[in-house]
C-alpha cells in the first residue's frame, strides 16, 4: 500500500525549497539553447514528443524532481489506482477511466462485475448501434437516415466530447470517415437549445441525453425543450432520442428512448470522453473505428503513463514541473496554447480536467493544506491567442509557464504557398518564434520595446493531429493531472466546489430565500 503524506512532510519539498534557481534566458540562448532543445525531449504515444528545453529546470532540478516522485510513491498510487484501490475518499469510488481504453493492470471487480469486460461491453454496443443508423437499419418514422446527432449534457458530458469531435471533424471528412455532423446543447439559457434547433433539421436528428443520475437539473431542462421542439414539428421524440446514463438511473429503462447505454459512478464526468460518454457522439458522427483509434492513442499514452522514470514518463515529468513552477517558483496560472484550430475548445476542456480535479484546499482526508495547489487554466489556439492576451504574457508582471501544442501537417491535406510559405509553414513559424521569444526576450533600452525573458515553456509536437495523437493528447493531460493530485495529497476525483450553487439556485427557484440571495433573485425576477 502506498503511503499518502501531504506535499510538505516530504523530504523533497525542502530540498526543492531551497535549491538554487535556473536562469531560464541565459540557458537558452546561443549554442547552450540549440543543445537543450535536442535532449530535453520525452517520446509519447502515437509519434508525440514532449519537449520541455523551455521550462525553468536543469539536470540537479530534474534529479531532485525524479527524487520527488520517488518519495511521493506516484508509479505505486498509479498501479493503485488501475487496479482498483478507493482512490477517491471524498465519495469512496474507484477511479477506472483507465480501463474504458484498456487493461493496465489485473482485473477490476466491483460490484461483483468485471468492470473492463462491462465498458467493452458497453462500447460494443454503442459501435452495432452506429453501425446501424449509419447503414439507415435504425430511422426515424419516415424510415429517412438520420444526418446530426445533438449530445444533451454539461460539464464533463460536453466539454470533452465537444472538444474531442471539433478536433476531428476536419480529419474525418478528409479521411472519408465523416459520418454525421454533431451538435452540442449545454447550457440552461435557452438561448443555446434554440440557437443549435434552429441550425439542424430535427427530423432527421437523433439526440444523446447524457445524465449519469438521470436527474442533473440543465440536462433535464434542456431534454424537455428539445422534446417539445420535436412534438411541436409532429415527430415522436421516443423516435430519436437515445440515452447515457447510469443502470440504476430512471433513464435506464425507459420507453422514451431508442436505446440506453450504461456508465458508472467509477468514471467521472471530466474523464469520461473515452467512455460512453464520448462513445456515442463520436461513433456516431464518425464511425465505430475512429473512436477505436481514440481509444488506443489514449491506451499507449496510459501504457506510457506507468513507467516508474520520469524521463521516460512524459505525463509524469510534466507533473512534476508543473509543481515545481507552482509551488516554488510562485506561478499562478498556465496558458494551453494549442497551434491547431482543430483543438479550439481543447483549453476549455482542460479547465475543467485541471481546475475541478486539484482545484482544493484540504487533502485527501479533509484535512487543511498549507500549500498551494491547483493553477488556473486558460488558453486559446494560435495564432489568435498572439493578438489578444499574449501582450501580458511576454511584458506583464505575472509570469505564466505555457503549453504549447503543436503540428508539422494540417489535417486538410492541402495548404497554398503563399509570399513564399504555406500557411502550415507560417503557423510553425510563429509557435517556433514564441517559444525563443517568451525564454531569451529582446533587450531594448526603450523599456516599452523590452523583452525580459524568463518566461517558460513547453511544447507537444506531432506530425499531425489524428485520431491516435488526439486519444493519447487526452490521456497525457489526465495523467499529468492525476500525478500532481498524487503529489498535492489531493483527492483529484470528486467536485464537492460545484455543489453550493446549485443548492442555493434550487432555494431561489423554490422561493425559500432571504437576506442578500433575495434580493439578488427579485433583480434577476426569479
Amino acid at each position: 500500500m502506498a503511503n499518502w503524506k501531504n506535499f510538505d512532510e516530504l523530504a523533497s519539498y525542502k530540498a526543492l525549497e531551497n535549491g538554487a534557481r535556473v536562469d531560464l534566458k541565459e540557458v537558452m540562448s546561443g549554442a547552450g539553447g540549440a543543445e537543450r532543445v535536442k535532449k530535453y525531449s520525452v517520446p509519447m504515444a502515437a509519434g508525440l514528443a514532449f519537449n520541455f528545453a523551455a521550462r525553468a529546470v536543469d539536470d540537479t532540478v530534474l534529479g531532485e524532481l525524479a527524487k520527488l516522485a520517488e518519495e511521493a510513491e506516484l508509479s505505486e498510487k498509479f498501479k493503485e489506482l488501475y487496479e482498483g484501490a478507493v482512490i477517491n475518499t471524498g465519495e469512496k469510488r474507484l477511479v477506472l477511466h483507465h480501463l474504458c481504453r484498456g487493461q493496465l493492470g489485473q482485473d477490476v471487480v466491483a460490484d461483483g462485475v468485471n468492470k473492463r469486460a462491462f465498458y467493452k461491453e458497453q462500447q460494443d454496443k454503442i459501435a452495432a448501434f452506429a453501425s446501424k443508423v449509419h447503414a439507415g437499419e435504425i430511422t426515424n418514422a419516415a424510415g429517412e437516415k438520420f444526418t446530426t446527432v445533438v449530445q444533451i449534457g454539461i460539464g464533463g458530458s460536453d466539454l470533452g466530447p465537444r472538444a474531442m469531435y471539433i478536433a476531428l471533424e476536419n480529419w474525418a471528412r478528409r479521411h472519408g470517415c465523416f459520418k454525421m455532423e454533431a451538435k452540442f446543447i449545454s447550457n440552461v439559457d435557452p438561448d443555446d437549445a434554440s440557437a443549435v434547433l434552429q441550425s439542424i433539421d430535427v427530423a432527421h436528428s437523433i439526440f444523446v441525453l447524457v445524465s449519469k443520475s438521470g436527474t442533473t437539473l440543465e440536462t433535464l431542462t434542456n431534454e424537455s425543450f428539445v422534446k417539445n421542439a420535436l412534438k411541436n414539428a409532429g415527430l415522436d421524440p421516443s423516435r430519436h432520442m437515445i440515452a447515457v446514463t447510469s443502470e440504476t438511473s430512471p433513464l435506464a429503462k425507459s420507453d422514451d428512448y431508442l436505446a440506453a447505454f450504461f456508465m458508472d459512478d467509477y468514471i467521472g464526468g471530466r474523464y469520461s470522453s473515452t467512455s460512453a460518454v464520448g462513445g456515442a457522439v463520436l461513433s456516431l458522427a464518425f464511425g465505430p473505428e475512429v473512436f477505436a483509434a481514440f481509444l488506443d492513442g489514449a491506451a499507449a499514452e496510459d501504457r506510457n503513463a506507468a513507467e516508474s522514470d520520469p524521463l521516460k514518463n512524459a505525463a509524469m515529468l510534466d507533473a512534476l514541473i508543473g509543481v515545481y513552477e507552482r509551488n516554488f517558483l510562485g506561478c499562478e496560472a498556465t496558458a494551453v496554447l494549442p497551434y491547431s484550430q482543430a483543438l479550439s475548445r481543447f483549453p476549455a476542456h482542460l479547465q475543467q480536467l485541471d481546475m475541478e480535479s486539484n482545484g482544493k484546499s484540504v487533502n485527501r482526508f479533509g484535512e487543511p493544506v498549507d500549500y498551494v495547489t491547483g493553477p488556473i487554466i486558460f488558453g486559446e489556439p494560435g495564432t489568435n491567442g498572439q493578438h489578444s492576451f499574449y501582450q501580458l504574457l511576454h511584458q506583464g508582471k505575472t509570469i505564466v509557464p505555457l503549453q504549447f501544442v503543436g503540428f508539422r501537417k494540417s489535417q486538410i491535406g492541402n495548404d497554398v504557398d503563399i509570399q513564399g510559405s504555406t500557411s502550415q509553414e507560417k503557423l510553425c513559424a510563429n509557435v517556433a518564434a514564441q517559444i525563443v521569444a517568451f525564454a531569451c526576450g529582446k533587450e531594448d533600452e526603450n523599456l516599452n520595446k523590452n523583452f525580459e525573458g524568463g518566461r517558460p515553456s513547453s511544447i507537444i509536437i506531432g506530425e499531425e493531429l489524428t485520431p491516435e495523437a488526439l486519444g493519447a493528447l487526452l490521456a497525457h493531460f489526465e495523467n499529468k493531472v492525476m500525478f500532481q493530485g498524487f503529489i498535492w495529497n489531493v483527492n483529484s476525483f470528486d467536485q464537492e466546489g460545484v455543489q453550493l450553487g446549485k443548492v442555493l439556485a434550487k432555494r431561489v427557484l423554490a422561493h425559500e430565500t432571504d437576506g442578500a440571495l433575495a434580493v439578488y433573485s427579485e433583480l434577476l425576477n426569479v
